[in-house]
């Protein structure tokens, strides 16, 4: 503990709140998940996916608002606006792939979307362990580690994708390849996002090692 941290107590609930917000993202992407591969009825896990995303934009919110009002905080305020910012467009691209899948009547839910979900599954498992490391800055090997999980992790989904929008012209109709290219694009860019939060990690890691 540094000189200012003994001296004036800073406020921690942020480093409770980062990590509930993870924790939700993390159900989201399960849920996600198991909706693409029929696991739940596609409606009922769709609506808890919502509840999901309204949950987690409440905390966020209470991100905010704890920022507004805190003197002393153990981030830099830029610092946890942009994490918070950042665990919340995940969620919301999440949110937004199991409403598109819902929304365009997608009843066989290919492999495709199935791997899409796969590895946004675990990016936000990675993230969920790069979240819980920044209470501490000892040791930066875990947030590096989820760091570089990640990246290979959105490596593989972007791989997925062009193969993926190739197969898609060889179609014949132009509704479908319209919206499964819309889907899947959404699903790849919930994995850009994950290696959003990992690069806000990687530079509070850095600044504060």
């Amino acid at each position: 503990m540094g000189i200012k941290e003994w001296l004036i107590p800073q406020d921690k609930v942020f480093f409770d709140l980062f990590e509930q917000m993870a924790g939700i993202v993390v159900q989201a992407a399960d849920k996600l998940e198991q909706m693409v591969t029929k696991k739940t009825e596609p409606e009922s896990t769709y609506k808890e996916i919502k509840e999901l995303e309204h949950r987690g934009d409440l905390i966020t919110h209470e991100i905010y608002e704890h920022l507004n009002r805190t003197f002393i905080t153990p981030l830099d305020p830029l610092e946890i606006s942009r994490l918070a910012s950042a665990l919340d467009d995940v969620l919301d691209y999440i949110d937004d792939s199991a409403e598109k899948l819902f929304i365009y009547g997608i009843k066989d839910y290919d492999k495709t979307m199935q791997n899409f979900a796969q590895l946004i599954r675990l990016s936000t498992v990675q993230l969920q362990c790069g979240v819980k490391g920044i209470r501490s800055f000892r040791n930066s090997n875990p947030l590096e580690s989820c760091g570089i999980e990640i990246n290979r992790l959105e490596n593989m989904a972007d791989d997925l994708l062009s193969h993926a929008i190739q197969r898609l012209f060889a179609l014949e109709d132009p509704m479908t390849t319209i919206k499964l290219k819309d889907i899947y694009e959404c699903l790849e860019t919930a994995t850009d996002k994950c290696e959003d939060v990992a690069n806000v990690l990687s530079d509070i890691s850095i600044r504060h090692s």
